[in-house]
């Protein structure tokens, strides 16, 4: 018995120490794959919604791996407000410090990538790189006569010239823009203070539309730093500190792996999608193919592909900042088209849909970003399309009323009859394939071939071959 005791405390031993060996190598495992990185992803291009996604789902990342930092490695012309307003966001919230490097050389970030610059932990750009011209584009350059702009700097009481507004040919001309330019100006100010940079200067680029170079901006502590390429970037950062909310953290990251996150398949799709020219030519497809559908019930293909097609679009656009009354008048144009096709009216409702489908989609997209305007190019072609359909539908028309009735009585005058039997002005007449009693001339015999000239109940009145035609066109009797 003493000897059993000692074989089941032996093997519990050796139990424990198996078990105790896997919890290490466990442990072990565990530490490999928390190892700390530095997310690193590309934004090149305008800012848009789907700029906005991808850098939604990198933070996010940040948030779900062991992660160190997030370099932004920007390249843009500017983009849409609200979606550079989501970015900032996301970056003063995001759980690691957020780095934003303007490259490669010749890189920008104007506009709305001035204000991502601002807002990231760190700031830092390649040389021969620059950023700057934040003004909201409004305001800037409109041509004399616009609604809300003086045609001049006169003073219409006293017949004397403003002097503000002749020395700052960028200033805002109207109420409007005064409160977008003061808002923006507002918004990179406290991100320079919130971050310790230049905060006139960045003023100065919402107001006066200002750029600097790479080196002209570390000069005035605009930037943090310049580097040549990312390892040098790695290199300069580590050992710096920013604050994260209440607390200051130094960033050690120089020898941490790099991991680069592509653009997902959403996000690609997404950036295809918020192409204004893209959404508005899906939703016209969408449109036609329930316009065929409708049309020829049953053809199933076009009404598919028309509702897929619709969908998309309507998701695009409403990415996008709509005005409203362009897409009212687009969908007024659209009722026009189907109305001239379900009832026609010889062109006159096409005509009236073709002009309010182009006001439409011109008025489409609320913004003056260049990017996400409907090119003018594009309204053309749409609206030729909708012509060349207009044109098909009015001639089909046409030729419809042209036609001769092909069911009821109407179809029967005019139609050529064989004389059967005939006697005294009546008897039998074989026509569309049926036998006839008829009533006519006195002097018709059989084999001859005679002209419906019209009904009388089941009596047709036939005339002599050499009769005219549009005698047959006198109707029912």
């Amino acid at each position: 018995m003493e000897l059993v005791k000692q074989r089941l405390r032996l093997l519990c031993l050796i139990i424990l120490a198996s078990l105790a060996a896997d919890g290490s190598n466990g442990q072990a495992d565990t530490a490999e794959a928390i190892e700390n990185r530095v997310l690193y992803t590309v934004i090149e291009g305008p800012i848009g919604p789907a700029t906005v996604h991808h850098v939604s789902r990198v933070i996010e990342q940040s948030r779900n791996q062991n992660t160190s930092a997030v370099i932004f490695q920007l390249n843009t012309p500017g983009g849409l407000a609200d979606a550079m307003r989501e970015i900032i966001s996301e970056i003063l919230l995001a759980p690691v410090p957020v780095i934003t490097y303007v490259a490669p050389p010749g890189a920008h970030a104007a506009s709305a990538g001035t204000y991502i610059l601002y807002a990231s932990h760190i700031a830092a750009m390649a040389p021969g790189t620059n950023l700057g011209a934040a003004t909201p584009v409004a305001i800037g350059g409109l041509p004399d006569g616009l609604p809300g702009q003086p045609p001049d700097s006169t003073d219409e009481k006293n017949g004397e010239t403003n002097g503000d507004a002749s020395d700052d040919p960028l200033a805002p001309k109207d109420a409007m823009s005064a409160k977008a330019t003061n808002d923006a100006a507002a918004l990179i100010r406290s991100l320079a203070e919130l971050h310790g940079r230049n905060a006139d200067w960045a003023e100065s680029a919402v107001r006066q539309a200002e750029s600097l170079s790479a080196a002209q901006a570390l000069e005035l502590n605009v930037i943090d730093l310049m580097a040549s390429d990312l390892t040098a970037l790695l290199r300069d950062v580590d050992g710096r500190s920013v604050m994260m909310g209440e607390a200051r953290i130094t960033l050690e990251i120089s020898d941490l792996p790099v991991e680069r996150i592509e653009m997902g398949t959403v996000t690609r799709i997404l950036s295809i999608l918020s192409n204004p020219n893209v959404a508005l030519v899906l939703m016209m497809l969408g449109v036609y193919g329930l316009i065929f559908e409708f049309w020829n019930p049953g053809a199933i293909v076009p009404g598919v592909v028309g509702a897929i097609c619709l969908t998309l679009g309507l998701y695009a656009l409403n990415q996008l900042p709509l005005d409203y009354a362009g897409l009212a008048l687009i969908g007024l144009g659209v009722a026009f088209l189907v109305a001239e096709a379900f009832s026609p009216s010889f062109g006159v409702l096409g005509l009236g849909g073709i002009v309010a489908f182009s006001l439409g989609a011109a008025m489409l997209v609320d913004t003056d970003v260049e990017a996400y305007r409907v090119s003018w190019w594009l309204i053309g072609v749409m609206a030729l399309v909708s012509a060349s359909i207009l044109a098909v539908l009015l001639g089909y028309t046409i030729r419809t009323y042209r036609r001769a009735p092909v069911s009821g009585a109407n179809r029967m005058l005019g139609a050529k009859a064989r004389v059967l039997d005939w006697s005294g002005g009546a008897g039998f007449v074989w026509v569309e394939g049926e036998r006839w009693q008829a009533r006519g001339l006195t002097d018709l015999r059989p084999g001859q071939i005679v002209y419906v000239l019209g009904i009388n109940g089941l009596t047709l009145r036939v005339g002599s071959s050499t009769g005219k035609k549009s005698e047959a066109r006198e109707g029912v009797r």
